[in-house]
């Protein structure tokens, strides 16, 4: 929404038998903010992240975004703890294996919330969701009168 801030989480989960350290990276970080932004995770454990999107003026044209998210995660000795971390450890330098994962971001409306769309010239509101045709209720009718025989 517009104005407003959203976030959303993100699950990270440790399948190994080994502590594991990462670090979550954005193209845009005056955009989005990452609580927690690194962390070690413990054999067969998980955590969640949150990502909050800073309150947005305008809507990107056809809701497109070409904003990602990298996260990096390493193999960390045991008993490694989130103070020990550093952007050292995520350096592929040292001939060490760091693995990357990239998200995109996804912009969506909520439901049921206006979205402001200019139209001749005159800002109007609008539901978020796409109002359906004729055609479309026609169909959606025969649709339902196939399932019901």
């Amino acid at each position: 929404e517009l104005k407003k801030q959203s976030s959303c989480s993100v699950r990270l989960v440790n399948n190994s038998d080994q502590y594991v350290a990462f670090k979550v990276k954005t193209t845009s970080p005056k955009k989005y903010c990452v609580r927690p932004n690194i962390g070690v995770l413990k054999p067969k454990s998980d955590i969640e992240f949150t990502v909050t999107m800073q309150a947005q003026r305008s809507h990107p044209p056809d809701l497109m975004c070409k904003d990602k998210f990298l996260i990096q995660s390493t193999v960390v000795p045991v008993g490694t703890t989130d103070d020990d971390i550093t952007s050292s450890m995520f350096s592929k330098d040292d001939g060490k294996y760091i693995e990357d994962r990239k998200l995109k971001v996804v912009l969506t409306s909520p439901p049921h919330s206006p979205v402001l769309s200019p139209m001749n010239g005159i800002s109007k509101q609008m539901p978020a969701y796409d109002e359906p045709t004729l055609k479309d209720q026609v169909l959606n009718s025969n649709e339902i009168a196939a399932k019901e025989h």
